[in-house]
């Protein structure tokens, strides 16, 4: 039997936070939920405490100096303290439906199987955050990937690298990882990232693992969208967008030339992260570097670069 440990980073989560553990604890499999306490400033530490006091299962931790260091150094924290032989997560706002581990359960009887990943639902959990979510993405009921894949395929279809569409990527709560096979190469979250840590953490994972789909086609786990969901509060190509998109395709730029992965995905990441470094330049020098960056890489205008207004 699988004995997995969930790991769920809580911040400012008090609303949510029972409901996502009550949906981890029903699994055999589940050998124990961690949470870790980033230092919210509601009530969840309260929750968290009286959690892990009535539910033998639930084990409580903050960071060593109790402060608040984000979702992906809690995170890496609970890959340290984790005593399962796989790893699982859970967003706090989000919990897992009856049928999370049924792939997992067929799928790691293959020794080379590093991670299994699945699709997901959303839940609207106020009518505020569900307008916001909707006036910016099209309305998603399953977030999933098109077709099965594994391997170098994964890797591939996350770069937009495959001759196939991949589709709508995956999310961490569908993901299930032996603990083991991160070590190797020491694949964790890299902290600096306040946001898209997870994307940064999937397209390592997925080139130096081998991941396979499990169930794409039903959701596994539902996404809570709310009012305060940091997703549905940044216009796409606006300033604070392209700074995030940024840092993230900086990290990968620097991962992949320490790493030197294949000339095909390195330069791949390369022109993401250098069209979203040209979109926040201004003024003069930016069409200029612009134009110099097109001369030697043509290929940068089939990026998400956008020449728009807010880069002016």
């Amino acid at each position: 039997m699988l004995e997995i440990s969930v790991i769920i980073p809580v911040y400012n989560a008090a609303e949510f936070l029972e409901k996502a553990v009550q949906s981890a604890v029903q699994f055999e499999e589940v050998k124990e939920i961690i949470l870790i306490e980033d230092l919210s400033t509601d009530n969840s530490l309260e929750i968290c405490e009286q959690l892990s006091t009535e539910i033998p299962k639930v084990k409580l931790f903050q960071h060593p100096d109790k402060g608040n260091h984000g979702a992906g150094a809690s995170r890496n924290l609970g890959i340290e303290k984790a005593a399962g032989s796989f790893i699982a997560f859970l967003d706090a706002d989000d919990h897992y439906l009856p049928n999370r581990f049924d792939a997992e359960k067929k799928l790691f009887k293959d020794p080379k199987i590093d991670g299994v990943f699945n699709a997901i639902g959303t839940e609207y959990l106020t009518e505020k955050g569900k307008e916001e979510f909707q006036s910016k993405f099209k309305e998603i009921s399953l977030s999933t990937v098109n077709y099965p894949a594994e391997g170098e395929e994964v890797f591939k279809g996350l770069l937009s690298l495959s001759t196939k569409t991949f589709g709508t990527s995956f999310h961490l709560n569908s993901l299930t990882i032996r603990k083991a096979s991160l070590e190797p190469h020491q694949i964790r979250f890299n902290k600096e990232l306040r946001v898209h840590q997870d994307s940064d953490f999937i397209i390592k994972l997925a080139y130096h693992c081998h991941l396979k789909t499990g169930n794409i086609t039903e959701a596994v786990a539902m996404r809570g969208v709310h009012d305060n969901n940091r997703i549905t509060k940044i216009v796409k190509y606006s300033p604070q967008y392209n700074q995030r998109q940024f840092l993230l395709w900086q990290s990968l730029n620097q991962w992949a030339i320490s790493n030197q992965i294949p000339a095909e995905p390195r330069k791949r990441i390369y022109l993401m992260y250098k069209s979203f470094d040209l979109s926040l330049k201004k003024g003069f020098i930016k069409y200029c570097t612009i134009l110099g960056e097109v001369l030697k890489n043509p290929e940068i205008l089939k990026t998400k670069y956008r020449f728009t207004y807010y880069n002016r």
